[in-house]
């Protein structure tokens, strides 16, 4: 099993150099319109569809990884690449104890590559907890930050 997420985007060929850069690897299908990854690693089947209009919305996305090794593999292509935005290490974030990896894709839709060194017990509301979560901003440019 693996899940699959298809996201609305502005300008597909844009989105596919963007998401091979993060993935590695070139999209199993493409046209002018759509494009699909089918990924082993992280598993998921993600697409990108050309926009009629309303890109997607989503608060952040995210890839959550095995080892401290996994978290090295993936800042090293992404610093490489020229896309990785933030690395938080050992925060408390979410009631969870975590190191991160953000960056943002030209639609503006936030991603974090994350592990969890330990679960936090939940002591309120998220809000209250400091944690950096990324502000979508609605436009091409990439999400900013608040903590």
């Amino acid at each position: 099993m693996r899940p699959h997420l298809s996201l609305n985007v502005r300008n597909v060929p844009q989105s596919v150099a963007f998401y091979e850069k993060v993935f590695g690897v070139q999209p199993q299908k493409q046209t002018t319109d759509y494009a699909k990854f089918d990924l082993t690693e992280p598993a998921l089947n993600f697409s990108l569809v050309a926009s009629t209009g309303k890109v997607s919305s989503v608060d952040h996305l995210g890839i959550e990884v095995d080892s401290i090794a996994d978290i090295a593999a993936w800042k090293e292509r992404l610093q490489e690449k020229g896309i990785l935005e933030k690395v938080e290490e050992n925060i408390a974030c979410c009631f969870a104890r975590q190191d991160k990896l953000w960056f943002s894709d030209p639609d503006g839709n936030a991603w974090e590559v994350f592990i969890v060194h330990e679960q936090l017990d939940v002591t309120g509301p998220l809000r209250n907890t400091g944690c950096c979560v990324p502000k979508g901003n609605g436009s091409s440019a990439p999400a900013t930050w608040t903590v």
